[in-house]
């Protein structure tokens, strides 16, 4: 697929995409414009959006036992949160290109930019929706119909922060889907356990996510963009306590929840308090005024994620 742009809009680098990304050096030049609308050169969306899916396939071993099929659940949340967050990115650019042509950090972007057009969007936000359909379709069905209700959540976020101050709840609605499809793609069914990790991720969500909204603050401010960050301001590190609190909380609720025995229980919970220590720091280093600083500690969330998968992974072959 080929933008109607000329070579220098091609090889413009996006201004808030991470200096030296794979994209910008290794990517064909005729593909850098689509791979940034699905925010290819900056995978923590993918990685925050594959991480529940893993918390998910964890608890779903620690509830029952590890089976076969959790290998190619684990590789298939992969490859669909590549694309199904760039979906979900080409889906947001689309709804948002007149506010991100607005804003500093994102006017650089393929759409607002020029690099693609309208048109060439939607085509490949079809192309994408069509490989994670084939992806989904391969697991049971109920994970299929729980794949297919998230939809629904894609389609209403880009359009959250227009009408509400919490846009954020509805990025952890839709993020941390994921926990419940892995974990119905392992036996079927649902279980108390991925449900009270679906609730700790979207309070994990509200925690990172006002992190990152603190960037666009004034920008906000200035178009008329509701964000969490905006709505606390001054009392974020306060409302950011309490979203950690609760997210390590519900997530030890949840680990308790599978009924484990002794030695997967504690290192569930050994996990679960690394993930409490990770969210500490972050509290310790924000500062809503340095936006280098904002950026790296919502990247660091990764790590975080990673702990808690690990650990539940592990407790779960255990």
């Amino acid at each position: 697929m080929q933008s109607d742009v000329s070579t220098p809009q091609v090889t413009a680098t996006v201004a808030d995409a991470p200096r030296g990304n794979w994209v910008d050096r290794l990517a064909p030049p005729g593909w850098r414009p689509w791979l940034r609308l699905s925010r290819a050169d900056r995978p923590i969306g993918t990685w925050l959006l594959l991480l529940p899916c893993w918390w998910g396939t964890g608890l779903a071993m620690m509830a029952d036992r590890p089976a076969w099929v959790d290998l190619w659940v684990v590789l298939a949340c992969a490859i669909g949160s590549v694309v199904m967050r760039g979906a979900g990115c080409t889906w947001n650019d689309i709804t948002d290109r007149d506010i991100d042509g607005e804003v500093a950090r994102t006017r650089s972007r393929p759409l607002p930019s020029g690099q693609v057009t309208l048109r060439g969007a939607l085509a490949w936000l079809g192309a994408q929706l069509a490989v994670g359909a084939l992806i989904l379709f391969t697991m049971n069905c109920a994970a299929v119909l729980l794949g297919v209700a998230s939809l629904a959540l894609v389609a209403i976020y880009p359009f959250a922060k227009r009408f509400t101050w919490w846009p954020q709840v509805f990025l952890g609605l839709a993020f941390n889907w994921g926990v419940l499809v892995a974990f119905a793609a392992h036996g079927g069914t649902l279980h108390p356990a991925p449900m009270l990790a679906y609730a700790a991720g979207i309070l994990w969500t509200l925690f990172y996510d006002t992190i990152y909204a603190h960037q666009d603050a004034e920008d906000d401010a200035l178009i008329g963009v509701k964000s969490t960050a905006r709505l606390f301001g001054k009392d974020s590190p306060r409302w950011l306590l309490g979203f950690a609190a609760g997210a390590v909380l519900l997530l030890a609720a949840a680990v308790a929840a599978t009924r484990p025995s002794p030695l997967p229980a504690l290192i569930a919970m050994v996990g679960v308090a690394g993930f409490a220590a990770h969210l500490w720091w972050q509290l310790r280093q924000f500062d809503p005024d340095s936006n280098p600083l904002l950026l790296r500690l919502f990247r660091s969330n990764r790590d975080a994620g990673l702990i808690v998968a690990g650990a539940l992974a592990l407790a779960g072959l255990m």
